[in-house]
């Protein structure tokens, strides 16, 4: 078989209802009033998943999560702006082994602190050797900056980045179009700044107009309408990178996929940002198509978390993943090989921090039909996610939910004894993992302090 080309791309914050195509969805939050034309495309071309999730829904953890295909805490990578131990092997490093030329371009998010220094050639790029035009991390998306390759000094552009980034995906594709490719391509929005989004694109969503989700409480509707912006500015690049895949001809051995590293509350439940278990943060978009292999068109409800993305592209490509890798290869049911379907995706934040700071860590499952999560000092969530879409309704006090309630709690020690997840304090876990003196740099770079969370 012909080695297929990764190109994958995934933007920040971005939940899976902001995509027209998840009107064909047939379970789960309706779809939101943005339009995305392009990735309706893909989804009608490809796999479009109804089931997929963000693990740990804040940036650095899914982030780690991702590349790895390890669980935060199996990847030592359990709250924001922690480095990414260098002995963790990506997805990079296991297809560069496979004559891949690997590239990263946009948002890092991985390399510690500071969010605005050089990542140096080496083991802090994890295996992106071949192309690097990154930045740790920004979010002023009229600001464009990245480090490319090995030089250390800083380049600026003008306009939006995520059409520079989308500039520098494409010309990483020209450059290696001969050779097996894995690209990343990561894009800053729809991530707030909400209304930092270019204003043609502002323009087609006036706030006054935007229909509001049944739990959204205390709304922005400027910054609704630019979350929407942000996307549609997206969904003209996918359109770009779709129309450079036909254009070198490599659409059909290109296995291409879209995603988010986590969802984004947007005033549900009153709630802001992620780090929740809420549908609104942990529900992602995913959409993968490869002609070659891939059915088109297909609605597929097997659930599927972030740390399953590594090893299912691995095994799409032949590859065998690491046995260090938690995550599942779902390559094969994809392929209609058959595959029994995992029965739950675990869910969790470790630690409480910046905009979650104000919650304690906990711990979850999501199964097909329900979402249970209880925190560390007490308190549950138990939702019906077919009978009450938007979650409405915490049925973790019912007498009889308990029957439920305990199995889904079975679920859960299921998942915690594997991990080896003792379900401590973020400090505990921070003491344990030897991440504890960082943390504290942390905080203080942030804060001014080391003791803000605990």
């Amino acid at each position: 078989m012909t080695k297929p080309n990764i190109l994958y791309i995934f933007a920040d914050q971005m939940r899976a209802s902001a995509m027209g195509c998840m009107a064909a969805a047939p379970v789960g939050q309706p779809a939101e009033p943005v339009q995305t034309p392009n990735l309706d495309r893909l989804a009608s071309g490809g796999i479009l998943f109804t089931h997929a999730f963000a693990n740990t829904p804040v940036c650095t953890p899914s982030r780690a999560s991702l590349l790895t295909g390890k669980h935060a805490l199996t990847a030592r990578c359990i709250v924001n702006d922690l480095r990414l131990p260098e002995d963790q092997i990506s997805i990079a490093d296991v297809l560069n082994q496979h004559g891949y030329r690997c590239g990263y371009v946009g948002k890092w998010h991985l390399d510690g602190i500071s969010r605005h220094m050089f990542t140096p050639p080496g083991r802090r790029r994890h295996g992106f050797d071949d192309y690097w035009a990154a930045y740790n991390c920004n979010h002023n998306y009229f600001d464009p900056k990245w480090f490319e390759d090995d030089s250390p000094e800083l380049k600026r552009g003008k306009g939006y980045d995520a059409d520079i980034q989308t500039d520098q995906a494409i010309g990483f594709m020209e450059r290696f179009q001969g050779e097996p490719f894995c690209l990343f391509l990561s894009w800053g929005p729809p991530h707030d700044p909400y209304r930092a989004a270019p204003q043609e694109f502002l323009d087609m969503y006036p706030p006054a107009e935007i229909p509001l989700l049944p739990t959204m409480e205390g709304v922005d509707r400027e910054a609704i309408a630019g979350y929407y912006a942000h996307v549609t500015a997206l969904d003209r690049n996918v359109g770009r990178l779709l129309a450079a895949l036909d254009r070198l001809g490599l659409a059909d051995d290109t296995i291409v996929v879209f995603s988010s590293d986590h969802g984004d509350m947007l005033w549900a439940h009153g709630r802001r940002n992620k780090q929740q278990p809420y549908e609104e943060s942990i529900r992602i978009p995913l959409i993968m198509r490869w002609p070659r292999q891939l059915p088109a068109g297909k609605i597929e409800d097997v659930l599927i978390g972030v740390v399953d993305h590594t090893p299912t592209l691995l095994g799409l490509a032949g590859v065998t993943a690491p046995a260090e890798m938690n995550g599942l290869d779902l390559s094969r049911r994809l392929q209609g090989q058959g595959q029994p379907a995992p029965t739950s995706v675990f869910i969790n934040e470790h630690a409480s921090f910046d905009q979650g700071q104000f919650w304690q860590p906990w711990r979850g499952v999501r199964t097909g039909r329900h979402t249970y999560a209880r925190w560390l000092q007490g308190g549950a969530l138990l939702f019906d996610n077919e009978a009450d879409p938007y979650q409405q309704h915490n049925l973790a006090c019912a007498p009889a939910s308990q029957p439920l309630l305990g199995e889904l709690e079975a679920e859960l020690q299921g998942w915690l004894a594997r991990l080896g997840d003792k379900f401590m304090s973020g400090e505990a876990h921070l003491r344990e993992l030897g991440q504890a003196e960082e943390w504290q740099i942390r905080q203080e770079h942030f804060y001014g302090f080391g003791t803000r969370n605990f």
